[in-house]
């Protein structure tokens, strides 16, 4: 019999509570901001969607990520859009970066505690050049040059810090982001699906490419079938091969 149903009841909503997972990933470079997220949804260990769009296309020279709620980041950033159509008809200019987050910081602030679930990116161009942040819906705001959010961020850090550069070239930049989301998808099961990259520069951001991460790990990891007799660590159960030593052992 329940004793304390308020309690109870508590507990139940934690229990069926769905967790989310996701990679995203931004950074600002010489040539201007690369933007690269996964496209999985998960709800606790059940994969619910392989194709979730997690970048909102602000405007022309706007661009947001997704991670947490997809309801939250999805309502709350085309709401953050229209703001920033609004500013631009009332001053008659685009809105800034650091503008356009600070409303969306803002705009969160004031529903802090009541139950949002939000880590996002907001990237874009404007009379300044490239700009990054960071908002939260505690209504935190950090502006930096690289940023990863999401279950698989430790991961995809891991890649991006190892291989970024200021004087990276535009190529280079999307394949560092397209390299880090995979590494990311291969080690965090909440992570996963299709990878898709975008750059912005000061003509607006493009759309690079959407790759599926089973294409990405065979052009990463090609198989070789070919079992080399001199390198046991390719063979198949040899003394260098993990599953030979677990079973060994």
């Amino acid at each position: 019999m329940v004793e304390n149903y308020d309690e109870f009841q508590r507990e139940v909503v934690d229990y069926v509570k769905p967790n989310h997972g996701t990679t995203t990933l931004g950074f600002i470079f010489e040539h201007g901001v690369v933007i690269a997220v996964d496209s999985r949804a998960s709800q606790g260990p059940y994969i619910s969607s392989q194709t979730v769009k997690k970048v909102i296309e602000i405007n022309p020279y706007l661009l947001g990520t997704m991670a947490g709620g997809a309801a939250d980041c999805q309502f709350w950033q085309r709401n953050l859009g229209i703001q920033c159509r609004l500013h631009e008809l009332e001053n008659g200019k685009r809105i800034s970066v650091a503008g356009a987050s600070k409303l969306l910081a803002n705009t969160l602030y004031g529903y802090r505690g009541q139950g949002l679930s939000m880590g996002t990116m907001v990237a874009g161009w404007d009379l300044k050049g490239p700009g990054l942040y960071y908002v939260d819906s505690d209504g935190t705001r950090l502006k930096g040059q690289r940023f990863s959010v999401g279950s698989g961020s430790l991961f995809a850090y891991g890649v991006l810090d190892q291989g970024y550069r200021w004087d990276l070239g535009v190529e280079e930049a999307c394949e560092l982001g397209r390299r880090a989301i995979y590494h990311a998808t291969f080690r965090d099961a909440f992570s996963g699906g299709t990878i898709s990259v975008y750059h912005v520069n000061e003509n607006g951001w493009t759309k690079v490419s959407g790759t599926d991460v089973g294409e990405l790990h065979f052009q990463y990891y090609p198989a070789d079938p070919v079992e080399n007799p001199e390198n046991p660590v390719t063979g198949s159960g040899g003394k260098g091969d993990a599953a030979g030593d677990a079973m060994e052992t």
